[in-house]
C-alpha cells in the first residue's frame, strides 16, 4: 500500500472514529450531550482534527440525519414490497414508519426535531428525497388505482405524512419515546380512513 493510500485509510479511520464516538454519546446521554470537545476527548485527538473532517457539530448531525433517512427509506420500500395494492401499501408503510420511529428513536428525533423537512431541504439532501419519493409515488399510484386522478397528490402526501409524524410525535412526548399498542391501533384506523378518502 502506497503513502497516499495509507493516508486516505487513516483519514477514513479517524472519520469513522468520530462518528462512532458521537453516536455512543447520543445513545448514552442524548443529542443535547454532543459537542466537538467531548468527541475529541473520546477519540483522544485534538479539536482541530475533528474540524478537519467536519465543519462543525451541525455537519455531524447532518451525517446522522442522512443515515436515518436512508434507513427509513429502506424500511418503507421493504414494507411496500409485501403487498401489491397501493392503498394496502400505504397501510403497511404507515406501520413500518411507526415501528421505525420507536426502534430508532435517536435517529427519528434528529430527523424530525423541527418537524417535516421543507421542500428546499428535501431537494438538497438525496436521502430525504429518496424517502419522500417513496411516499409520493405510492400515493400517486393509489390515486390512479382509485380513479381519483384529479386529486392533488401533493396535498394528500402532506396529509398522510402529517398523520404519521403527528401521532408518532404525540406518543414520543407522552411516553418518553416508547411505543403503545393502543396508539398504534389509532394510527392504523387513521390511515385506513385516509385511504378511503382517496376514493372518488
Amino acid at each position: 500500500m502506497g503513502i497516499v493510500e495509507r493516508k486516505m485509510r487513516h483519514k477514513e479511520e479517524i472519520r469513522t472514529g468520530i462518528l462512532e464516538a458521537a453516536w455512543h454519546m447520543v445513545i448514552t446521554d442524548g443529542w443535547q450531550s454532543l459537542s466537538i470537545r467531548k468527541i475529541a476527548d473520546a477519540i483522544e485527538y485534538s479539536i482541530p482534527v475533528i474540524y478537519n473532517h467536519f465543519e462543525n457539530k451541525e455537519a455531524i448531525l447532518l451525517e446522522f440525519s442522512k443515515e436515518g433517512y436512508q434507513k427509513l427509506a429502506l424500511t418503507l420500500n421493504e414494507a411496500k414490497k409485501t403487498v401489491v395494492s397501493p392503498t394496502a401499501q400505504l397501510e403497511v408503510m404507515a406501520v413500518a414508519y411507526w415501528d421505525f420511529a420507536f426502534e430508532n428513536k435517536e435517529y427519528y428525533q434528529l430527523m424530525f426535531g423541527l418537524g417535516i423537512p421543507a421542500c428546499e431541504m428535501v431537494n438538497q439532501v438525496a436521502e430525504i428525497k429518496e424517502m419522500t419519493s417513496t411516499l409520493v409515488s405510492t400515493i400517486q399510484e393509489a390515486l390512479v388505482q382509485t380513479g381519483n386522478r384529479e386529486a392533488d397528490y401533493f396535498l394528500k402526501y402532506h396529509a398522510y405524512w402529517s398523520i404519521l409524524h403527528g401521532l408518532v410525535s404525540i406518543q414520543m412526548i407522552e411516553n418518553s419515546g416508547k411505543t403503545d399498542a393502543f396508539k398504534k391501533m389509532i394510527l392504523k384506523d387513521a390511515i385506513n380512513g385516509f385511504c378511503k378518502s382517496l376514493v372518488l
